[in-house]
């Protein structure tokens, strides 16, 4: 049974993705929590390494999260290395957010052409989708337009995406800085999301197609001219805590664009594990810091 909140009757649970994210950043805090169980942290909590601690460590963070933030962002591949069994637990940990009200945010990175992107779409967006998410990551280095299946297909069904624009690994500056016919590669993908956003921003809701750009990226988003506030996406930031990202830091990354902003943290919270109250209260504590308003 996962943790409830008071909070949680002014979610709004039905319209467009980014209007239900909308709403779950004002009752909760910007903050979206992950659930990475890699070895280190199976270590810590005392648990095996193993599809038995993966399923432990899951669903105590289910257990302690669901109703508790604006939304839970599962990495696929720790998941995936233990086999069919991690990946049924990766299913179990979506079901059961979406049982509770909480908006998940499937971190799998995925990009391709053509029915493979189409496929990759159906897989986690579908109306058919065994265990849907309410939004994936996606990754756009072959061509923004190359994401349009799974654009249109979470357009359709109520869902959303976002896409890789400037990452913090310092080899992501060779591709994304990368400048041709006057602009730069993130600032095409903003520009992409700006178009795609423009029907939400008519009627004045945050769109559903997002950005995803680190929260420690520095000057970068100035220096490259990002028009984050004309897009209309959320912006999902990853490196809050343990990674160097901070409140303050957020606002001079970001700017005018700052309350479009969902700060995604893991080590930060998941480190007061595996006490189920603990973990919690990390994470309101981090929200709460994270507010604007």
């Amino acid at each position: 049974m996962t943790t409830g909140s008071s909070s949680q009757a002014a979610v709004k649970t039905t319209g467009s993705f980014g209007e239900r994210l909308s709403g779950a950043m004002a009752a909760y805090g910007p903050l979206c929590v992950g659930i990475d169980p890699h070895r280190s942290l199976l270590d810590a909590w005392g648990l095996p390494v193993d599809a038995s601690g993966l399923e432990r460590f899951a669903m105590t963070c289910v257990d302690a999260l669901a109703g508790q933030v604006a939304a839970v962002k599962p990495q696929s591949a720790f998941f995936e290395v233990f086999g069919a069994r991690g990946v049924a637990v990766l299913e179990r940990v979506l079901l059961e957010l979406a049982a509770a009200g909480t908006l998940s945010i499937l971190d799998v990175k995925r990009g391709d052409i053509g029915t493979t992107m189409a496929a990759y779409g159906e897989a986690f967006l579908g109306a058919d989708a065994p265990a849907a998410a309410d939004a994936i990551t996606v990754s756009p280095f072959l061509g923004y337009e190359s994401l349009r299946p799974a654009l249109d297909l979470a357009e359709r069904t109520g869902r959303g995406v976002f896409v890789l624009t400037l990452t913090s690994n310092p080899e992501g500056a060779a591709v994304q800085h990368a400048v041709r016919d006057g602009r730069s590669v993130a600032a095409a993908i903003v520009e992409g999301a700006t178009r795609d956003n423009a029907a939400a921003r008519q009627r004045q809701a945050l769109g559903s197609v997002g950005l995803v750009i680190g929260a420690t990226v520095g000057d970068a988003v100035a220096d490259l001219g990002l028009q984050l506030v004309a897009a209309n996406a959320p912006v999902l930031a990853p490196g809050v805590g343990a990674q160097g990202g901070t409140a303050a830091g957020l606002a001079d990354v970001f700017g005018a664009a700052r309350g479009q902003v969902l700060a995604s943290s893991s080590r930060e919270v998941l480190a007061a594990g595996p006490d189920p109250r603990a973990l919690a209260g990390a994470a309101r504590r981090l929200a709460d810091s994270l507010r604007t308003d």
